[in-house]
């Protein structure tokens, strides 16, 4: 895996207005991200977890441009994408694709297989032969060429889900954003669609933004790991090292309610406790400690900054300072 960065994300900020009055006055806002940073490595798989709601989804529909950038900079190949309009935008589109958590409302029902993917194809490359190319994607993507005329309707989830990554590889790109792209399916499928990522991966040299909720699913395909809670970026270190000594009370938290296979496997975790706090509200200091069994006075009064505390390990906690 190359150490250069094909996409960096820093200080990335996506606020939702909330209006209210008849004049529609703006009197707060939901934070669904706040301050997020990271970056993406060439060959690399980045997965993004936390609990629902913490705003994963926000990062990755902000980095496609689909929801809107308050603040930051989301940097690709030097380019901050963040402050294009939506027609410079649209150069920069086809190396950054988005695969979508539900297979069945991210397609055009009324589109045949051929249509929804040679689209890409017909857009960026016009001069191609649209059908041998349409063809050449849906094998990639484990799809038989007799399903060209077929709608989406007339598939499985599974199936519907390489539809899907069908179509983000007609446009050739560098960065695939996947956004639960198997939370959706049966077990036994989930693995099919995850070793084809893999393998797509290994064959094109693609780079993944992985989001899930389901931890052992991004340990098994994630080269490094961030761990986002109501907002913001807590943790982010090499997958086997944050599954192995995971430093931030919340990762551990997230860590000790996995299901484990035998009980040696087990250790021992605090519960959380308390609620999680609205995206809406404005804090002092740490987001976490209302449930954070170390908060102390310093948690409560000055926001923590992410540092690296070991070799590729960064961690935003006051009471956290190495392994």
């Amino acid at each position: 895996m190359s150490r250069i960065p094909v996409l960096k994300v820093d200080d990335l900020k996506v606020w939702f207005p909330q209006k209210k009055g008849l004049l529609k006055k703006t009197v707060s806002h939901v934070k669904a991200v706040d301050g997020v940073s990271f970056a993406i490595y060439k060959g690399e798989t980045f997965g993004l977890v936390g609990e629902s709601g913490c705003g994963k989804t926000s990062v990755g529909k902000a980095i496609v441009r689909l929801n809107p950038i308050s603040n930051g900079a989301i940097e690709l190949h030097g380019t901050n994408i963040a402050e294009l309009s939506m027609k410079q935008m649209r150069k920069h589109r086809s190396t950054v694709q988005m695969i979508f958590q539900d297979p069945f409302s991210s397609l055009n029902p009324r589109m045949t297989v051929a249509d929804i993917i040679g689209e890409a194809v017909r857009f960026y490359r016009p001069e191609a032969d649209i059908h041998a190319e349409v063809v050449s994607y849906m094998e990639q993507a484990g799809l038989r060429k007799e399903y060209l005329q077929r709608y989406p309707h007339q598939f499985s989830g599974g199936q519907r889900q390489r539809i899907g990554i069908a179509r983000a590889l007609a446009c050739q790109p560098e960065i695939i954003v996947a956004d639960e792209p198997v939370s959706a399916l049966d077990v036994s499928i989930q693995a099919q669609i995850i070793n084809l990522l893999k393998s797509l991966q290994r064959d094109l040299g693609l780079s993944f933004l992985f989001i899930a909720h389901d931890l052992s699913v991004v340990k098994h395909i994630s080269d490094r790991i961030g761990v986002m809670y109501l907002g913001s970026m807590v943790e982010i270190s090499p997958s086997d090292e944050l599954y192995r000594k995971p430093l931030h009370p919340y990762t551990q938290a997230l860590i000790g309610s996995v299901p484990v296979t035998h009980p040696s496997m087990r250790f021992s975790r605090q519960p959380l406790t308390g609620e999680i706090p609205s995206p809406m509200a404005t804090f002092a200091g740490c987001k976490f400690s209302e449930r954070c069994p170390l908060a102390n006075d310093q948690c409560r009064g000055q926001i923590p900054v992410l540092k690296e505390v070991e070799p590729e390990h960064w961690i935003a906690c006051h009471q956290v300072t190495a392994g």
